[in-house]
């Protein structure tokens, strides 16, 4: 039967109604999501091995029997590592595996099984082994030696092979191949091949081209990565040239007011400070909005440039609004904001707990242009909330918020400028696919007189120290942040959670003042625990990740953080930056678990060996991927099945500059040439992405 990458996936040759249910479980539902199920490397046969012959560091193909396979509990924990063990004529290694791969898995290998194991060579105290390895059955029916063998991530039970044999036969069956949609100057600039051609040669690797698959190097890898990358661009480069075509509010250049914000200041501002406010600068005064992203470590001084923009908008008899993820921090913005910003800037705060009375009278001087800043929570995008002439909209933590809450800021003003603020430092890599359509400033300085944080990686059997350390630091004045991943016990997930925590540190150290606080609390009741916090009522707080954003205790000097493995390291960086804000020396533990793999160990060691944030998110992308470095699944880097930011930045480079070539030539892509471009930028991101363009 001929079909089509529309067709369903049933209709595959060996598929069927039960296989191509399982399929649709996982995802792939059309003959096009199959062929896009990539393989996850190749297996070059050429590089088969004996045992004896292994080093540390390669990665190899060999066939083995199975010895045995055995269970083995870690520590106190119930969590266990399942280890197989395999010999051939030269030799015996162990695999190791610190979670099952599906249900199943381990039953099907019994002893003198001939099985081939493909994975890296690891060196484990003075010993090699395989962590994780590919181990699959030797088939009667298995291709021939020196061949480069696709590897794919088996869908339960069904093993490499047979996908293998599946997603080839769907190819030989396609006939329908839909017309090329990128530009003949894409193709050619950028050395393309055809989709048709690169689906074949991922799926059917040419053994010459063996090293260039294994680095995803290959012409097929590459048409595929640079096509995952461009669609994205597309998008961001469509949101670009809308916003570049629309009249922003006339802010003019920063008069008295600044001046006099800056001349009443206690301190001076960084030059990376002044440097980022200058960019902010000569954005307002420009003509199109201003659409800009100041990132900056932990206490860098991003609210104050933020501030003077205010100031500067004030002056010009705009009025601004600050949009903050809690009530706590938006409290304290207010707070320092006052202090900061002379009294002729009227500032006002809005948030869930304001008032009937105090938010009617709040939202009538509003409209009437007598508040020139407010400063609020999710409370500001509230229909009722309706500014006299908005002009500059701030959100700080723009990762908490999504597209369409900045699209309701913007339609309460007449296309306003907008100033995004976050302490999640994020490598260049990444902010030109999550936030491409913005411009850039970066504070990697922090003002002087910030205390250094030592932070050190502590193992369980060291516990107990970590909290007699903390107690007698506490004993000292000081006050101590405990961190937990878990609010409460969970039966799939075996780690210490703040609840129970919470009890037994409360009993153990009956001499200390102990807090709880976490998100399944009412945010009255968490604002009270942070203002007893705050005011030393407690002297230890146990919390949740709650407090990774924006919590300001300068008394605080002690961090322990449980089961850090368990954490990103951008979020552990974030965390840490909850200590370290005053004049005391700080510290920051991170307490391993039992069973932690050597890539979770490596990733919270490095921790240890800088405070630098853009250095630590970068080691934290390298390591994790864009999806779990956010913590969320962004939209446009989920699509990526192939792509990796950090290995193909040079490819996304390329597709970035073919993205906004094409709106620099054809602002409006009308062009007949880049009319599929239009359909597909329709089919992804619906009416929204052309609306800037039309």
């Amino acid at each position: 039967m001929a079909i089509s990458l529309d067709t369903s996936i049933q209709f595959i040759k060996g598929v069927g109604p039960k296989l191509a249910e399982l399929f649709s479980r996982k995802g792939l539902k059309t003959v096009q999501d199959f062929l896009e199920f990539y393989p996850r490397s190749y297996e070059d046969q050429r590089q088969a091995r004996n045992i004896s012959s292994l080093k540390p560091g390669e990665t190899v193909s060999l066939k083995a029997q199975i010895v045995k396979v055995a269970s083995v509990p870690l520590g106190k924990s119930s969590k266990r590592i399942y280890d197989v063990a395999l010999k051939d004529s030269s030799g015996i290694i162990h695999c190791k595996f610190f979670r099952v791969p599906y249900k199943g898995y381990f039953e099907r290998f019994t002893p003198l099984k001939e099985v081939r194991v493909v994975g890296e060579v690891k060196d484990y105290r003075g010993r090699i082994e395989f962590h994780h390895p590919d181990i699959r059955d030797i088939e009667p029916d298995e291709e021939l030696q020196d061949q480069l063998i696709p590897l794919y991530i088996e869908l339960e039970g069904t093993s490499s092979n047979k996908i293998m044999k599946l997603i080839r036969g769907a190819l030989d069956q396609v006939d329908l191949w839909p017309e090329e949609k990128f530009p003949s100057f894409v193709l050619k600039k950028y050395g393309l091949m055809s989709r048709k051609k690169a689906f074949y040669d991922v799926h059917n690797p040419a053994m010459e081209q063996g090293s260039e698959f294994l680095n995803f190097q290959a012409p097929a890898q590459k048409r595929i990565i640079f096509e995952e990358f461009f669609w994205l661009e597309l998008f961001l480069a469509a949101k670009k040239t809308g916003l570049q075509q629309e009249r922003g509010p006339v802010i003019q250049n920063a008069g008295i007011w600044v001046q006099e914000v800056l001349k009443n200041l206690p301190f001076k501002l960084t030059n990376a400070q002044m440097k980022a406010y200058k960019e902010v600068e000569k954005d307002l005064q420009g003509p199109s909005p201003m659409n800009r992203l100041v990132q900056g470590d932990v206490g860098s001084g991003k609210t104050l440039v933020c501030l003077l923009a205010c100031a500067q908008a004030a002056e010009s008899g705009l009025q601004s609004c600050l949009m903050v993820p809690t009530e706590i921090l938006a409290e304290q913005h207010f707070k320092s904001t006052q202090k900061f910003l002379k009294s002729d800037i009227r500032v006002a705060l809005l948030t869930g707990k304001t008032k009937t009375s105090e938010r009617r009278e709040l939202l009538k001087k509003l409209e009437e242009g007598k508040i020139d800043l407010l400063i609020g929570t999710h409370a500001l995008l509230e229909d009722d909330v309706q500014f006299k002439n908005l002009g500059l909209v701030i959100i700080d933590e723009q990762h908490r918020f999504g597209v369409e809450q900045r699209g309701t800021l913007k339609v309460k003003g007449k296309n306003p400028h907008f100033l995004i603020m976050t302490a999640t430092p994020i490598p260049r890599t990444l902010a030109m696919t999550v936030y491409g359509d913005l411009e850039v400033s970066i504070i990697d300085e922090l003002p002087p007189g910030r205390s250094p944080i030592q932070t050190r990686v502590a193992y369980q059997s060291k516990r107990n120290q970590a909290f007699d350390f903390m107690r007698d630091q506490i004993l000292k004045g000081r006050q101590a942040y405990v961190i937990y991943p878990l609010v409460e016990e969970s039966e799939k997930i075996d780690l210490k959670n703040a609840v129970e925590e919470f009890e037994k540190l409360k009993t153990q150290y009956p001499d200390l003042r102990f807090g709880l606080l976490h998100g399944r609390m009412k945010p009255f009741e968490k604002d009270e625990v942070m203002e007893k916090f705050r005011n030393q009522e407690f002297q230890v707080l146990i919390s949740t990740t709650v407090i990774e954003v924006g919590v300001d205790v300068p008394n605080a000097t002690v961090m322990i953080v449980e089961h850090s493995e368990r954490f990103g390291l951008s979020q552990l960086h974030q965390l840490r930056g909850r200590v370290g804000r005053g004049e005391h020396k700080s510290f920051c533990i991170l307490m391993l678990g039992y069973a932690v793999s050597d890539e979770a160990r490596e990733r919270v060691e490095f921790m240890e060996k800088t405070t630098d944030g853009f250095k630590i998110a970068e080691f934290d992308l390298k390591m994790r991927g864009p999806g779990e470095f956010l913590g969320t699944r962004q939209s446009g880097l989920a699509g990526f099945k192939m792509a990796h930011l950090v290995r193909d930045f040079s490819i996304l480079l390329e597709a970035r500059e073919a993205a906004f070539e094409i709106f620099k030539k054809d602002p409006k892509l009308k062009f007949p040439d880049h009319q599929a471009l239009k359909t597909e930028l329709f089919k992804a991101h619906g009416p929204a992405a052309l609306a800037s363009i039309s």
